[in-house]
């Protein structure tokens, strides 16, 4: 692959996809390179038909649009011919042609996009772009007469039959004349902040509903419509929205303003992005005041109008490595490494996919494409799998009942991350709450061999973290005064710390000694333990791993011990 070739892959798919990271070609050989692309294309053909014909979006826009990109990239990465077939509306062309095409719209990528096409402009409006679908409201004498879905621009299906139940669209004008108005099918929702709750699936629902042979009237009530553009109307956008009020359609110039820059522009859209609206919008539409006649439109994006999305709600993002942690408790935790992907102000590297049988019944694998967001705003969440690898790369889990609570108290050959797991458990908060420490002290402690026992630490002197990576000697002085604290720790506290099964609150009388003489009946009388937490605290104090602590801790005179 030539260098300048991959940077103009990396560039076409930022440029595309509005990612900050862009992609990065992959090192196939040449066939699995044909396989992947044909694969890919055929995924991307069965959603267009689904989604334009059937009325069925089986994918979220922005991970179909994400998609796309990346089939463009490849085919450039991998010097292959666009197809010549892979127009996404070619499905959707229907028997009636629209009396004026419709344009469709350029995505511009970023600020500098944005920037770019707004200078040397003027007289410009904003609008939110609604999510929803697209169609033409032909009006003869005043009368709403046919509604045709978009389809692929040029032609589309006759939805005439549910304007009876649209009630929400303007059924006769206050004149009796012939209009034609291009606008934007969407679901009514109340207060919806976009920032806040996504799309919902806005679009796909109306696209589900029209697509019935009937509507009812309930469901017809659940649309509005939103008249983004009266093709055959007055010159300028002002004089459009000024008689679009005058004929019954009000949104459009509610929610339409002039802008003059860049700062105003995106001003905007933050505001309808944080603010509450009627509808879904997945961004917002750029457009000059006056455009070509009509007559000269096509079905193709034009220079004079241009999206900008909002930031992705969704990612996608290609899978590097399948890892598995184990935790202190032995619960076995896969985690996917992936091609850094920005959503937000962050910048997200790995997904947790939450537990071993959802990894087993998604079957991830390296080079999976899959969907990630953001719960709560911080924390990245694995939405699914979009697109899998024709190359199924080999995955080994560990084995089924490998790890559980009492094992790996020592660093031996695979049980490195629950060892690592309970040192943290035992130094954080929930601890002895050691000051100073953190996965990355233990991890350095054991990797010099200083620990390979979980109360090893306690024996350490200020000799042995001499010459230890990374530990200076005032952090090696720091980290000697935090082990040192354990020792003042109360014995209740060194239980919860040693990761003792008991419920928080749990009352306990006695020493080691006593505890560990107790039976399981005995265990079960205490208030709060059942059977099964009883069986728990018996193996416990009967594990000889945990004995050998329980005597490293009498001999270093630590209390209750």
């Amino acid at each position: 692959m030539l260098p300048n070739l991959k940077s103009f892959c990396a560039l076409l798919l930022a440029l595309c996809a509005g990612q900050t990271h862009a992609f990065i070609c992959p090192e196939w050989p040449p066939t699995q390179a044909r396989i992947e692309i044909e694969a890919l294309s055929q995924r991307i053909a069965g959603w267009d038909d689904h989604y334009h014909r059937q009325g069925v979006s089986l994918v979220a826009d922005e991970l179909y649009d994400q998609s796309r990109a990346r089939l463009q990239g490849l085919r450039q990465c991998f010097a292959q011919p666009v197809a010549t077939d892979g127009n996404p509306l070619k499905t959707a062309s229907g028997p009636l042609k629209h009396p004026i095409p419709h344009t469709g719209l350029d995505k511009l990528a970023d600020d500098k996009a944005v920037e770019a096409w707004i200078r040397g402009r003027n007289d410009l409006w904003i609008q939110p772009k609604i999510d929803g679908v697209a169609v033409t409201l032909v009006y003869r004498k005043g009368i709403l007469t046919q509604l045709i879905s978009r389809g692929d621009g040029a032609t589309g299906h006759d939805w005439s039959r549910h304007i009876p139940a649209l009630t929400s669209l303007v059924q006769q004008l206050p004149k009796p004349i012939d209009l034609l108005l291009q606008g934007e099918l969407y679901w009514r929702l109340p207060d919806h902040v976009q920032a806040h709750s996504g799309s919902l699936n806005a679009r796909s629902k109306v696209a589900g509903f029209m697509s019935r042979h009937q509507l009812s009237a309930a469901e017809g009530a659940e649309l509005g419509l939103f008249a983004w553009d009266w093709p055959q109307g007055p010159t300028t956008q002002a004089e459009r929205l000024t008689g679009l009020v005058e004929l019954g359609f009000a949104e459009p110039a509610r929610y339409s303003m002039p802008i003059t820059n860049f700062a105003e522009a995106a001003q905007w859209r933050e505001r309808w992005y944080r603010a509450p609206l009627p509808f879904a919008s997945d961004g917002v539409v750029l457009r000059q005041s006056r455009r070509p006649a009509a007559e000269r439109w096509q079905a193709r994006a034009p220079y004079w109008i241009a999206a900008w999305k909002y930031p992705l709600a969704q990612a996608l993002a290609e899978v590097r490595q399948v890892n598995f942690n184990v935790g202190r408790s032995g619960r076995i935790t896969p985690v996917l490494t992936l091609e850094p992907v920005q959503l937000d102000d962050r910048l997200i590297r790995q997904v947790s996919v939450g537990s071993l049988d959802r990894w087993k019944s998604l079957d991830i694998r390296p080079g999976d494409q899959v969907a990630v967001s953001l719960a709560g705003l911080t924390i990245a969440r694995l939405d699914g799998v979009v697109l899998r690898s024709v190359h199924r790369a080999e995955v080994s889990p560990p084995a089924e009942g490998a790890y559980h609570a009492l094992s790996c108290w020592q660093p031996t050959p695979g049980c490195e991350k629950q060892f690592l797991a309970r040192l943290d458990w035992l130094g954080g908060k929930q601890g002895l709450a050691l000051k100073h420490i953190g996965p990355g002290t233990w991890q350095k402690l054991i990797a010099s061999g200083q620990v390979n026992g979980l109360v090893d630490w306690l024996d350490l002197q200020t000799e042995n973290l001499t010459n230890i990576p990374g530990l200076g000697q005032r952090s090696g002085a720091k980290l000697l005064d935090s082990l040192r604290s354990a020792r003042d720790q109360s014995f209740r506290t060194w239980l919860t710390a040693l990761g003792l099964p008991a419920p928080k609150g749990l009352e306990l009388e006695g020493n080691w000694v006593t505890l560990a003489a107790r039976s399981e009946a005995q265990w079960q009388a205490e208030p709060g333990i059942g059977p099964g937490r009883a069986a728990q605290l018996s193996a416990f104090f009967r594990h000889p791993q945990v004995i050998a602590v329980s005597n490293k801790l009498r001999a270093a005179q630590i209390e209750g011990f």
